[in-house]
């Protein structure tokens, strides 16, 4: 086998910034350590100056993670990188990342440098990176716009300044496979002492190319891909994870390429992405869509009872899609509910465990069968860390087609229980406005979706609320929840975003 490709995962930095898509402090840490089980090599933990809520969450993962270094993103500027180093200085492996448009376009109309100007701040500030940590990333932001031979002028200043990475980035996707692969080789000819350094690549998804891009400059020299979980990020995403690596994985007898990645944990990391985050992946998503591995033409269904080869070039199984070995219902203990979990890639603690177990109990009094899919609705329902603030104890909908909507909702707050009554449009609506009176918030919806778990009538619905307080849409929160009773399923979607939202 030939090189081994490092993933730097930057789903909870690039992957959170994009909208719908943040994440509290505790989610983050969960995210942290599924990474770490996936056997990333490094995870951009967040921009530590963006705000204080990213420099404390970039430094609880800095504390927890010891499998894989630890990074935090910085302009080339002092306080954005004192404030990187601070959030990382007590990881196993800290890095600092930090970097500089060099794109005309960038540097004329959002830096308003010149070239010398933007030399002078590479080579000062990757110097002042150096100063505190021995592991430094610098990115040119734009690289692909830029022009080759000031690019190899700023990637020669910053390996004389300390830089131990290079990241030359496709920021708004626009290049293309042979055209990567060209600037890479490019790079690598004429730049002084790029031999001793390992290049990165960080390709966005604009015209969906970001996994191809990718592969093709790991082909060219490069050593490291970035990406994220689902390919999520700004704009039309990132390179994903699961398809780069699978890539290298499934054709290593093309690439002769590995990376580190435990790819059976793939299917976990990515519902659990899609569970914090409430966006879903497209059905067809490469690896982990729901048809990923799924064959209705009748001819394809031959070829597979025959040999699976005929049209699988991967195994579910490789990606940690588990087997239905057993059939869980109403009389199933506690052993065979646990062992399922973790065979489903979940490892709980006991605390988490008893109210996924409980919530199993109910749920098995209501359907026949528990699925898989109806495990994972579960369990992504029971609250990481934190107290709930607020809990439902009931609720009474009288509605219909020609009179308004009433909802009488009980909730209990604290020790408390209080109780209001809404009349809104319809059952949803109305429910939430009683439940905003009992918060004492002007709580805004902003967006919701409901769909069912499972097939059947007495499958679980899922329900996803994005809400905000006091018309601050940059502190939207993702809420979720799941019942057999899609107006159930909603209320507890929208106390649990109100919930995550009080335990920020």
């Amino acid at each position: 086998m030939g090189r081994t490709i490092k993933i730097f995962d930057t789903t909870l930095r690039d992957g959170e910034q994009s909208p719908g898509c943040s994440m509290n402090l505790n989610e983050k840490l969960e995210v942290a350590k599924e990474l770490e089980a996936l056997h990333v090599d490094i995870i951009e933990a967040g921009f530590a100056i963006s705000s204080p809520g990213d420099a404390a969450a970039i430094s609880a993962i800095a504390e927890t993670v010891r499998g894989c270094s630890v990074c935090s993103l910085s302009r080339c500027n002092e306080a954005d990188i004192d404030a990187a180093w601070e959030a990382i200085r007590h990881a196993a492996a800290p890095r600092i990342h930090t970097f500089i448009a060099t794109s005309p376009v960038h540097m004329e109309y959002k830096l308003k440098m010149t070239e010398a100007q933007v030399l002078e701040s590479v080579a000062h500030h990757v110097a002042y990176a150096k100063k505190y940590c021995p592991d430094v990333e610098f990115s040119a932001e734009d690289a692909t716009r830029s022009d080759m031979n000031f690019l190899c002028r700023v990637f020669e200043a910053a390996i004389r300044a300390g830089a131990t990475t290079l990241n030359i980035p496709d920021t708004v996707g626009y290049t293309t496979p042979d055209e990567y692969a060209a600037l890479i080789r490019y790079l690598r000819e004429h730049t002084p002492g790029i031999e001793n350094v390992t290049l990165s690549c960080h390709m966005h998804n604009d015209l969906g190319m970001a996994v191809a891009n990718s592969l093709a400059g790991v082909m060219a020299g490069v050593d490291q891909i970035e990406c994220t979980i689902n390919g999520i990020g700004e704009r039309a995403g990132n390179a994903s994870l699961e398809e780069c690596a699978m890539a290298l994985n499934t054709r290593r007898d093309f690439y002769g390429m590995d990376c580190n990645i435990d790819t059976k944990q793939i299917y976990h990391a990515s519902r659990m992405i899609q569970t914090i985050t409430g966006v879903a992946v497209a059905p067809t998503k490469p690896i982990i869509g729901a048809n990923a591995f799924a064959h209705e033409a009748g001819i394809h269904q031959h070829g597979v009872l025959a040999n699976k080869q005929t049209y699988e070039i991967m195994t579910p199984e490789s990606v940690g899609i588990p087997k239905n070995a057993i059939v869980l219902g109403k009389h199933s203990g506690r052993h065979a509910f646990e062992e399922r979990l973790i065979e489903l890639g979940y490892s709980l603690d006991s605390e988490a465990l008893n109210k996924a177990f409980e919530k199993f109990k109910i749920l098995a009094d209501k359907k026949k069968v528990v699925k898989d899919r109806d495990l994972e609705a579960l369990v992504g329902a029971v609250p990481v860390t934190g107290t709930e603030k607020f809990a439902l104890e009931n609720f009474v909908i009288n509605t219909g087609n020609t009179i308004t909507t009433t909802a009488v909702i009980r909730v209990k707050k604290g020790e408390e229980s209080a109780e209001r009554v809404a009349a809104y449009n319809g059952p949803i609506e109305a429910a939430f406005h009683a439940i905003n009176k009992i918060v004492g918030r002007e709580i805004t919806l902003k967006d919701y979706s409901l769909k069912a778990m499972t097939d059947g009538e007495d499958a679980q619905a899922e329900a996803i609320v994005k809400i905000c307080f006091d018309g601050d849409e940059d502190e939207m929160v993702t809420g979720r929840g799941v019942s057999t009773d899609v107006i159930e399923a909603s209320i507890k979607a929208y106390i649990n975003g109100i919930n995550k939202y009080f335990n920020n």
